[in-house]
């Protein structure tokens, strides 16, 4: 399972959603279900743009979890 510490860089940052929102292009809606586990993809370029914006990498953003289920 991939997790999404989008909340946790932004803490870091002082960012909020609506600021990040506008920085990257997206809705706050669109970055609302990024932030709580809801999508079920993300484009590389979405990813990109929040890494530059939030000033880290990828991996700072997304982890792997090993499913419970499994």
């Amino acid at each position: 399972m991939i997790i999404v510490n989008l909340d946790v860089m932004m803490a870091r940052r002082k960012m909020s959603s609506g600021e990040l929102a506008n920085r990257i292009g997206i809705t706050q809606a669109n970055l609302s279900i990024l932030k709580n586990q809801k999508a079920k993809a993300v484009r590389f370029s979405t990813l990109n743009d929040i890494c530059k914006a939030l000033d880290c990498q990828p991996g700072d953003i997304l982890e792997y979890q090993p499913d419970p289920e499994d």
